[in-house]
């Protein structure tokens, strides 16, 4: 594992230093940083407008979804630029949260899948974050099951009729595309009968209720579809061939997020270093430290390996597992974190407004966010099988429907 750039590396990092350092919206650097996992907000400014104008800017210039193609709004570079990117654009990039579902799973999956034509119209908007897209394939009945899903797709003539819900999709409220997985052919095993589409959010029949959570924030929906028509020219991929493409998007979801998942321990180590109880600072105590030196190994662990990732990139290699355990490690690691850092508040845990609570109720909002955390992108359970079945070989688990015809499989209701 080489931690050192190349002179090509080293000259591509100190551009993109030189330009957000003259260009980044630096009067909200300090709340960014500030930041937590399940709270970025900023103060008398709209957190969207903010950032669909820094990614505009990004674009202009050349900087935005730097590994695609030119021709599709990127810049052609490599997967490590793209890192290094990242790396120096630091708090600014949680400005990119709400893209990320667009850039890094509906992008891959249009450049994968659409027509010439339609990758030039809509990716570069994409990239600028003009238009901003959802994922729709989460279900009621469906769980961590994505091909159970029960959303339906008909033809009717050169169009589909869809009908349906989806639930738990993140940014559809104010998303102005998504990618739909549906149900074409129910009298098959249920991942041979799935058709892909992309489609207008706001084509009529399509209603968005957002979901109130924990926090008080609306991260996540529901999203209804009631005889929304799609054209067929807006497939992707083959009809009932929609599980070969929505691997496409999860391979890549796996990626995004697992790449990126914070775990929590720098903020509760800088907590630790300021806070003081009736005996003393907190840091002084045995047991914190034993606990803190745990995460801190933890975290090492975190770092290190997605350094191997970053390592194998810069050569031309394709990454292995590592994003699989990043989430499954981190995404549990951030509950217990801020689980730990309420107990050492005592009664002050129980306040979670930004005035009042400690450190303005970062890790309040930590805890409500973590579990959504563990279960977006692959539950702590598919991450769990993914290791296990394809890195270490090991016997998969029984599914004994994966033969059956999925209006066959035994439910509550009838599968239509």
């Amino acid at each position: 594992m080489n931690f050192d750039d190349t002179p090509q590396e080293a000259a591509f990092r100190a551009e993109a230093k030189a330009w957000i350092a003259a260009n980044a919206p630096k009067q909200h650097e300090d709340e960014l940083r500030k930041a937590s996992l399940g709270r970025v907000a900023l103060t008398g400014a709209n957190i969207l407008e903010v950032a669909k104008a820094w990614q505009k800017k990004k674009a202009d210039a050349g900087w935005a979804c730097l590994h695609w193609p030119k021709e599709y709004g990127g810049r052609g570079s490599s997967p490590i630029e793209r890192v290094i990117w990242q790396q120096e654009e630091g708090p600014f990039g949680r400005l990119s949260s709400m893209f990320i579902i667009g850039h890094g799973m509906c992008g891959p999956t249009m450049m994968a899948f659409a027509g010439e034509e339609q990758k030039r119209k809509y990716l570069p908007p994409l990239a600028s974050g003009e238009k901003i897209w959802c994922q729709l394939f989460s279900e009621p009945a469906g769980g961590s099951d994505v091909a159970g899903l029960r959303t339906r797709a008909e033809k009717h003539g050169d169009e589909w009729v869809i009908n349906g819900q989806k639930i738990w999709t993140s940014g559809a409220h104010y998303s102005d595309y998504g990618i739909l997985l549906t149900r074409t052919d129910p009298t098959v095993p249920k991942h041979k009968g799935l058709t892909m589409f992309f489609l207008d959010m706001k084509s009529p029949g399509v209603e968005v209720r957002p979901i109130k959570q924990a926090s008080g924030a609306s991260d996540f929906n529901e999203v209804y579809f009631t005889d929304v028509r799609i054209p067929d020219s807006q497939r992707l991929g083959n009809v009932n061939d929609g599980w070969n493409v929505s691997l496409t998007t999860l391979m890549n979801e796996r990626m995004s997020i697992g790449a990126g998942v914070a775990t929590g321990f720098p903020e509760l180590f800088d907590f630790c270093n300021s806070l003081m109880l009736e005996d003393g600072p907190v840091i002084e105590n045995r047991a914190v430290r034993s606990k803190l030196a745990n995460w801190a190994v933890k975290a090492s662990g975190l770092k290190y390996t997605s350094m191997r990732a970053i390592s194998a990139l810069s050569k031309g290699e394709r990454p292995g597992p590592e994003n699989s355990i990043g989430k499954l490690v981190a995404g549990s690691m951030i509950q217990d974190v801020a689980t730990y850092a309420l107990d050492l508040q005592g009664a002050a845990g129980a306040l979670n407004g930004i005035e009042d609570a400690e450190v303005a109720g970062k890790f309040q909002a930590m805890l409500l966010r973590a579990p959504g955390t563990r279960v977006e992108g692959g539950t702590d359970e598919i991450m769990r099988n993914i290791i296990a079945e394809r890195v270490l070989g090991l016997p998969g688990d029984i599914r004994v429907d994966k033969d059956v015809p999925f209006n066959k499989i035994p439910t509550k209701g009838r599968a239509s």
